[in-house]
Order: structure tokens, then sequence, then C-alpha cells
């Protein structure tokens, strides 16, 4: 994770250019790309394939990808615009709530989410967002959340 600015409004961004704002690694890294970023609206997608590690107990014979980590894959859609703020460069993001999510059809290997997230409410350290996850057009899982930014080791 990087402590400068990347420009990255109206850029497609592969998943080194995204490791260069997010922290998280493999295992734990589920954004495959960023398709669309705006001031207050970021796209990614993620490719699911069989080869995630959760699919081994997450059901065997019947692999569903966890609603947590959906949920998971969607705030880092959204931390990819907002760590790149200037003012939340070299910061983590916090999750403060999770509110009026909705997980309305499965995600199985071989689905791609497409994560749509937009930017509702910021307020000093404090940034609200709606964000919804589709698979070939059709809404699977949508939620607003709210994180707080924190620089590491305060």
């Amino acid at each position: 994770m990087d402590n400068k600015k990347l420009d990255i409004k109206g850029k497609t961004l592969d998943v080194n250019i995204i490791q260069k704002i997010l922290p998280h690694r493999y295992p734990f890294l589920l954004v495959d790309r960023i398709i669309e970023s705006t001031d207050q609206k970021v796209v990614g997608l993620k490719n699911v394939t069989i080869n995630e590690p959760f699919f081994q107990g997450h059901f065997p014979g019947h692999p569903i990808m966890p609603g947590v980590l959906i949920l998971e894959a969607m705030a880092q859609v959204g931390g990819v615009g907002a760590l790149n703020l200037s003012e939340n460069l070299g910061k983590l993001a916090y999750f403060l709530s999770i509110s009026k999510a909705k997980f309305r059809k499965p995600v199985v290997p071989g689905d791609q989410l497409i994560i749509e997230v937009e930017i509702i409410k910021t307020k000093l350290s404090v940034m609200q967002v709606k964000a919804v996850a589709k698979v070939a057009g059709e809404v699977v899982t949508e939620a607003e959340m709210m994180f707080a930014f924190i620089t590491p080791n305060e």
C-alpha cells in the first residue's frame, strides 16, 4: 500500500495497481479489477473460482460464496476509491456498520461479481456508502456500509 495518491479516475485498474491502494493480500484480496472510477462511484469485479480456499468448507459438494465475503469484496471495491483520497492515504478502513444487507441469490464458482459502490456521505474520517453486487446483471447482494479511516498503530 503506497502513501501517494494514484490517478485512478476513469481508468481500469489491474490487481497490481489495486495492491498499491489496498493493504489486503491473498487469500483475502477479493477484488480482481476496477473497471470504473469517478469521484463518487467505483465499480470493480471479482471472478469467483472453485480454487477459492473458502469453498473447501462452504459447502462441500455444494459450493456457495459466503455472504460475509461478498460484503468484504464490496467493501474492498469501495476502499480502492476511499483509500486513494488524499486525506486517507496510508490509512486503514475499519467497518463501523453494515445495514440494509440483503442476499438475493447465491454466488457460485464461475460467477463474475460486478460490484458498484457509491459514496452517500462523508464526515470527518467517516464515510457511508451504498454497495450493490450483481451477477449477469442480476442483483445478488446489496448493503449500506460505514467506515472509519484510521492511521495504523494509533
